[in-house]
């Protein structure tokens, strides 16, 4: 399982860096978020959704365990937010390639 969480660590950030290095010179963030090259799309669909949609299914599972804990802390709201909702957010709503925040309105 560790082993799995050290793969998950080092593919996001080699997906940060990918994405850094292949920015367009305009400046503008939208355009490399709203047009990401097919290598980006195919890791993307390939390595890290699904590895999303486990960290989703892993992390309610622990929001789960943990909420008589949580509960009595008072921080339910940020322990759902951290370990299902974001997790979710990136697998089923990010746009296909995008590294960021892919999942707001265009303009």
């Amino acid at each position: 399982m560790k082993c799995l969480h050290v793969l998950f660590v080092t593919l996001l950030l080699c997906s940060s860096l990918v994405a850094r290095a292949s920015e367009n010179g305009s400046g503008d963030p939208r355009y490399t978020i709203q047009n990401p090259p097919a290598y980006a799309m195919l890791g993307d669909l390939l390595v890290a959704r699904p590895l999303l949609v486990v960290a989703t299914v892993i992390g309610a599972g622990a929001f789960v365990v943990s909420l008589p804990f949580t509960a009595l802390g008072g921080g339910v709201g940020d322990a759902g937010q951290a370990l299902v909702v974001d997790p979710a957010k990136a697998a089923f709503v990010r746009c296909l390639g995008c590294t960021g925040e892919g999942f707001e309105q265009r303009e």
